[in-house]
């Protein structure tokens, strides 16, 4: 039995893209705590765990909405899906600042991985820029060359962060006094030993709710994807700009949930650290994204809003390296400085792409 969304109205569209948000939201959630619950109990560094499981978990709306987007040859709403996603959750660090933190979030946030992942970030998205500025060819089947090369600097990008965090290259020499990062190796150390003492069921019951979850959230993700597409040509928007905002907000569902969450705990860098390791695979997901579209490369068929939103992304990124290299506790609204300036270019940034695209 196939659905064909176009055949329904905008606003059953509509209805079915909030039912779809909401399976994202409540079974997103809940697989960023199983996802964190699993990573205690492993050997890998924070850094890896964030990025890798962490990041990976509350990414599986972006890699439902993508694939789908690009399965129905919707190359645009795909793209724009990923970039305009990285400059989302970025401004979703801006809201985090405005409504959690009581000061200036970079400033609670003295881990030097983070400068290493923000740079390592920057880098993906502005390779996915030059692949879309470039166009690609087919090295076999439908397979480009760009999204092969966007998948090592992912897998390189994990590794040397990993690496990175183990090392002790340099270190922040002031530390704010309300700084409460939960990292007490003799408390983790502790929890970690009973829990292995509750046996084997309860580790395959973690596994378990996790595909679980997983499942739940890939259906939502399919089913905003899909609803998108049709309400691009319902009401006249294009894909682009629906990718950049409406599909993008609802995939970013679960990060906006776990951030808020991880600072709540004291855990600014490991909030950081999860924005910044979700965009880093979301740049990747370039990969399956062309893996699904049948049409060639899929780069040669975005249009170049995408390469808007990528340098958006850009310009967000540094601007919060900017606020993690000075770490000022100066704040305006409520926020930190830099999450001002996030906030403002971002707004005006879906202000221009909005007229671009109608």
């Amino acid at each position: 039995m196939t659905f064909d969304f176009h055949t329904y109205s905008p606003w059953i569209n509509l209805l079915i893209l909030f039912v779809g948000g909401l399976l994202v939201w409540r079974s997103g959630t809940k697989l960023s705590h199983i996802a964190d619950q699993i990573s205690e109990r492993s050997n890998m560094s924070k850094a890896l765990a964030g990025a890798l499981l962490l990041g990976g978990a509350t990414s599986l709306p972006e890699i439902a909405t993508t694939v789908t987007a690009s399965w129905l040859g919707n190359a645009s709403l795909a793209m724009n899906n990923l970039f305009g996603g990285v400059a989302m959750q970025l401004a979703v660090l801006a809201l985090i600042d405005f409504w959690v933190v009581k000061g200036a979030l970079t400033y609670f946030s003295p881990s030097p991985v983070l400068l290493l992942g923000g740079t390592l970030l920057i880098l993906q998205i502005a390779v996915g820029v030059c692949a879309i500025s470039a166009g690609d060819v087919t090295l076999f089947a439908h397979i480009g060359f760009w999204p092969l090369l966007l998948g090592a600097v992912y897998a390189a990008s994990l590794y040397y962060m990993n690496r990175f965090e183990n090392r002790e290259s340099w270190v922040p020499t002031e530390l704010p006094e309300a700084l409460s990062e939960k990292n007490n190796p003799e408390e983790n150390a502790s929890d970690h030993a009973s829990e292995q003492g509750q046996g084997t069921r309860l580790e395959w019951g973690i596994w378990i709710q996790f595909a679980y979850n997983c499942l739940f959230v890939l259906i939502g993700g399919f089913l905003v994807s899909a609803t998108a597409d049709a309400l691009s040509e319902q009401t006249g928007l294009s894909g682009g700009f629906l990718g950049a905002t409406l599909v993008a907000l609802t995939t970013s569902l679960p990060e906006i949930s776990t951030t808020a969450g991880a600072i709540r705990l004291g855990s600014y860098t490991m909030a950081i650290s999860n924005i910044f390791g979700t965009n880093s695979l979301e740049v990747a997901l370039l990969l399956p994204s062309d893996l699904a579209f049948r049409a060639g490369p899929v780069v040669n068929a975005v249009d170049q809003s995408a390469l808007f939103m990528g340098g958006i992304g850009i310009v967000l990124t540094a601007l919060y390296m900017w606020g993690l290299l000075e770490r000022r506790d100066r704040t305006l609204f409520g926020m930190g400085i830099d999450s001002v300036w996030v906030t403002l270019v971002y707004v005006a940034g879906l202000i221009v792409f909005y007229f671009r695209s109608v």
